[in-house]
């Protein structure tokens, strides 16, 4: 039998797992716009505005976000950008948001949207991207309080919801308020008589209101805004936002600078892109194809959060932005374990939220692996052909490419930077200035521990004949075959790649050829058997890029120096990670500036900041 609308699967009323709200007003849209939007003064408030950033205290079946997404929509003055971060211990599931929405036929629509992103819900951040990038979901899962110690922002309108009786306690509220800035709404819907006692806790935090002391008992509803009679001081002080966007330079064409630059113009930016290259994607993201996979270990370590959060922002954007099945693939991937260690993080279920778990014998014989391999299956993972990525990013609106642009220097000038060449020709003026030249960062922060790592990969055209595997394998190297090529009626293959450190030698070597051979004959016995002709007739192509890396093998995304923590900027050392890196280290960048909420949890931002060297 199927639940009733506006009940849960597990028959729960969905609006009582969002501050049992429901008996104040049977629709729920209705009550969302009374007691939220009117209460915060939306959408009115926000009129004519860059950006504006909503903090909730539950996400539940999501009503508030949709009608507030909706409103956006529907306003022909909305600001450019609207950021909505909501907390949530135990989101519901895809079908719950569903049928939350579903007698109102304006919400149903933007939560089958909603929906289609809700997956792989872990504990820790997600970043949900709508309306290109425009509207911007940071769903924030776990419990309430280190969830609000974990972001950094000023919001702008403060929903105060939630199942009683944590969002009411003193130390909620007055977490809160720190997201508070001179002038910031809150809207709070507030039952079973705790109206007064929540009107007090705000007004000590700073709030201030305008109805009588008994209303919020009378009616349920709280409203008012930051007013405090004293002066501020945070000991973590938020960076100011930034309403008025100029024109910026990226100097470097690869991932990291493209990924920037749209990022950058979806803000307003007027970006132009230098390259060195005529052409963009002429360095280490020059690889026909790459792989895009997760990386998994016992503990959720920080490479294993960083590279999930990483992959869905990059996910949307090839949704967004690339040709299915052409330019990439939802492939999914496996990964052999040769040690044997197919351990995920404890409490991680076939059936839960996660999107990795120990390969199934079907799973390994479709792939063409042995069935007493150790390998475990990704959900989340895909071929790339990452130049098609990178020129999709340069065609975004605001952003200007220009090659044979090689800069030999940046200078400070009072009108803020000048890019030039080594004749000294100005190449480019601008407001602020991100490097993103991969190891040719390093000449433009020689201070910073920047590593060259060579890699060569073998790849050819295959037919259909050869039997390799469609779905990529991972582990001592990589495998990816069946890629569409126009230049070739068969498709593409590629294995590799190698890992040379300190090296920058572009020419390929029969070593390292040999090496990617060996490395693939370990990781798919039969595809090496396939390939095997192929080799022996060196049939086979190389590609060589030298990739760049941090001492800590972990990107770089801050100012050059504290110095210019207001115009030059790195976004560098994405390693062989380019793909799941890229999209995350410039919404990092761009909230930094602009004061946005933070795609990541604050330290693992801070993990990634130059600020740690």
């Amino acid at each position: 039998m199927q639940p009733e609308p506006g009940v849960a699967a597990d028959g729960t009323p969905l609006g009582a797992r969002s501050g049992d709200i429901l008996p104040l007003d049977t629709d729920a849209s209705a009550l969302s716009r009374r007691v939220f939007l009117d209460g915060c003064g939306l959408p009115a408030a926000w009129s004519g505005r860059s950006q504006w950033r909503i903090l909730e205290t539950s996400f539940g079946p999501g009503l508030h976000f949709l009608t507030t997404w909706q409103a956006w929509r529907a306003d022909p003055a909305r600001p450019r950008l609207l950021h909505f971060v909501s907390i949530e211990a135990t989101p519901v599931s895809p079908d719950d948001l569903l049928r939350a929405a579903e007698a109102f036929p304006d919400l149903a629509r933007l939560a089958r949207e909603l929906a289609a992103q809700w997956h792989g819900l872990l504990p820790g951040f997600h970043r949900l991207a709508f309306d290109d990038g425009r509207v911007l979901l940071t769903l924030c899962v776990g419990e309430l309080q280190p969830m609000l110690r974990a972001q950094r922002f000023e919001a702008d309108s403060i929903y105060l919801d939630g199942a009683s009786p944590l969002p009411w306690s003193g130390d909620t509220l007055k977490a809160v308020s720190r997201f508070a800035r001179q002038g910031t709404r809150v809207a709070a819907c507030v039952n079973d008589g705790k109206g007064d006692a929540v009107r007090g806790a705000l007004t000590q935090n700073g709030f201030q209101f305008e109805d009588r002391p008994d209303a919020a008992s009378a009616t349920g509803v709280l409203r008012g805004e930051f007013a405090p009679a004293w002066t501020v001081r945070r000991r973590e002080p938020v960076r100011a936002s930034l309403d008025t966007p100029g024109h910026c330079a990226v100097v470097g064409a690869g991932l990291a600078g493209a990924a920037g630059a749209a990022s950058l113009a979806r803000r307003g930016w007027r970006v132009t892109v230098l390259d060195a290259a005529p052409q963009p994607a002429s360095g280490a993201s020059a690889l026909p194809v790459g792989m895009m996979a997760p990386h998994v270990s016992p503990d959720d370590a920080l490479l294993s959060r960083l590279t999930r959060a990483g992959i869905r922002l990059t996910w949307r954007e090839l949704e967004r932005l690339l040709v299915a099945g052409h330019d990439w693939r939802a492939s999914g991937a496996m990964e052999r374990r040769p040690d044997g260690d197919v351990r995920v993080p404890r409490g991680w279920q076939v059936d839960g939220p996660n999107e990795t778990w120990p390969a199934s014998a079907e799973q390994l014989a479709a792939t063409g692996l042995p069935a007493d391999a150790h390998a475990l299956w990704h959900a989340r993972a895909a071929w790339v052909r990452p130049h098609r990525l990178i020129a999709a990013w340069l065609r975004e609106s605001g952003v200007t490419f220009q090659g044979n642009a090689r800069v030999a220097g940046i200078e400070r000038h009072p009108g803020g930077w000048q890019l030039r060449d080594a004749d000294g020709g100005v190449l480019a003026d601008a407001d602020r200035v991100v490097v993103a030249a991969g190891f040719d960062s390093y000449r433009f922060a020689p201070q910073l521990p920047l590593q060259p790592v060579r890699g060569q990969v073998a790849w050819g055209h295959a037919s259909d004949a050869l039997s390799l595997p469609t779905t990529p394998v991972n582990g001592d190297g990589h495998l990816i075959a069946g890629v569409p090529d126009e230049g070739s009626p068969d498709p593409l293959w590629l294995i590799g790649a190698t890992f040379d450190r300190d090296s920058t030698q572009l020419a390929a070597t029969d070593d390292e050829r040999l090496a990617n051979r060996e490395r693939l004959a370990r990781l798919h016995p039969a595809a090496a058997v396939a390939l095997a002709g192929t080799f022996e007739h060196r049939e086979d192509e190389a590609w060589v890029g030298v990739r760049c890396a941090s001492g800590d093998r972990r990107p770089l995304v801050g100012p050059v120096t504290p110095d210019d923590g207001e115009g030059l900027w790195v976004c560098t050392a994405l390693g062989s990670r380019g793909l799941s890196f890229a999209v995350l280290c410039a919404e990092l960048l761009a909230a930094q500036w602009h004061g946005e909420p933070l795609p990541l949890p604050a330290t693992l931002a801070k993990a990634l900041g130059t600020q740690r060297l």
